[in-house]
């Protein structure tokens, strides 16, 4: 891969997860990305303790992402072999504890509107 490009990129994804899941991935993430800043605009504050519990749900959401990844991926964790794999391992899980993160704040303040 000589460039790094938006479409380089998209074929990487949709070549590691195959075209129908990276998609309902994608959406997915666009969908609960427009939900999240539904709320925000609504409840016009953060809750500090809906933030809490959303913080706490994060090293799930870390170990979800990385298993997510292992599990539709060819690759295990043996096949770790330098320090560019660990960054990106290290990458998923900050990413899937992020998405988590906004997951869950997101469906606490959907259900629950009151702080």
């Amino acid at each position: 891969m000589q460039d790094m490009t938006l479409e380089t990129m998209l074929a990487v994804f949709q070549e590691m997860f195959g075209p129908v899941l990276f998609w309902i991935l994608v959406l997915a993430a666009v969908v609960i990305t427009l939900l999240y800043l539904y709320v925000l605009v609504r409840d016009r504050a953060l809750s500090m303790r809906k933030f809490l519990m959303a913080q706490l749900s994060m090293p799930i959401g870390a170990i979800a992402a990385v298993l997510f990844v292992q599990a539709v991926t060819d690759s295990h964790f043996r096949d770790i072999g330098g320090p560019i794999d660990v960054i990106v391992l290290l990458g998923v899980a900050l990413l899937g504890a992020i998405g988590l993160a906004i997951l869950v704040y997101t469906a606490q303040s959907l259900i629950r509107r009151h702080p």
